[in-house]
């Protein structure tokens, strides 16, 4: 049992920091990095625009993906010297796609605090913000890079009825709407980018007219997807259906009807399933 501001003892703060604008800091946020002995941060070039900011002056350590487990020790060693610390990301809160679980566990299997200091989270703004239902929702964080990957995590979730929360790179965001639209079918859509920044962007749309778009290749993405309706049909239903009447003889446009008709979909739907379908197999 952790008793956190009734039992003293040396503590890992885990603080939010903003996703975007510098001013969505917490007073308790800029209060705690002021007063803790270290701060760990993911990128210290990042961070330290922010401390600047806020004129927060305190030593600071890398602690990244790359080097997270040759600093555990060290980092539990400063505990046992009794000094607090804070453990910051280049954005939103730590552990959330971010460093942080690993040594987050560690000190608490060495017996010291670890306390939440909450704030920003890219996750829940563009929830929030989606106009899709918010509650329940499933957070996926970013697919894998490998499409085979991509599509075999999707498939976990496509008979799923709460709304789906996924990250992704500029990069490779159009791709990725792809794989979704193969795998989970044509879904409303909210697509959030540069979230707090002054070229914030959403886009309320559905998973068909998103693959009609040009994406801006700059800021990070976060995809908010409708969950399966009760009377949905899963994509690859629609797609083998078609696939299977071809097989049998039909030509293609009226493999394209009779699917339209099983579905309840017109036929330029069942064309851009099964477009999507050969695009990225």
């Amino acid at each position: 049992m952790q008793k956190s501001f009734q039992e003293i003892k040396p503590t890992l703060y885990v603080v939010s920091t903003p996703i975007g604008n510098l001013k969505d800091m917490t007073y308790r946020a800029v209060d705690i990095l002021k007063e803790v002995d270290l701060i760990l941060a993911e990128d210290t070039r990042t961070s330290g625009v922010l401390l600047a900011y806020h004129q927060i002056k305190k030593p600071l350590l890398s602690y990244h993906e790359f080097n997270k487990t040759d600093k555990e020790d060290q980092i539990i060693g400063y505990l046992k010297e009794k000094k607090n610390i804070a453990l910051i990301s280049d954005a939103g809160t730590p552990g959330i796609n971010d460093p942080g679980y690993e040594i987050i566990k560690r000190v608490i299997e060495e017996g010291f605090h670890v306390v939440s200091i909450p704030g920003a989270s890219a996750m829940l703004a563009a929830l929030v913000t989606s106009g899709l239902i918010i509650q329940p929702f499933t957070f996926i964080g970013f697919l894998p890079r490998k499409i085979s990957d991509q599509k075999a995590v999707l498939e976990n979730y496509k008979g799923r009825m709460e709304t789906l929360v996924i990250y992704e790179a500029p990069s490779r965001v159009s791709k990725t709407l792809e794989v979704i639209m193969h795998v989970l079918g044509d879904r409303k859509l909210s697509i959030h980018r540069e979230m707090t920044k002054a070229f914030e962007t959403i886009i309320r749309t559905t998973l068909g007219e998103a693959l009609t778009m040009e994406m801006n290749p700059k800021g990070e993405y976060v995809l908010i997807i409708e969950g399966l309706k009760e009377n949905q049909q899963p994509l690859l239903d629609v797609v083998e259906h078609y696939e299977e009447l071809i097989k049998a003889g039909y030509p293609s446009k009226e493999a394209m009807k009779i699917v339209g008709e099983a579905h309840q979909l017109s036929k330029n739907d069942v064309y851009k399933r099964v477009k999507i379908e050969r695009k990225i197999t």
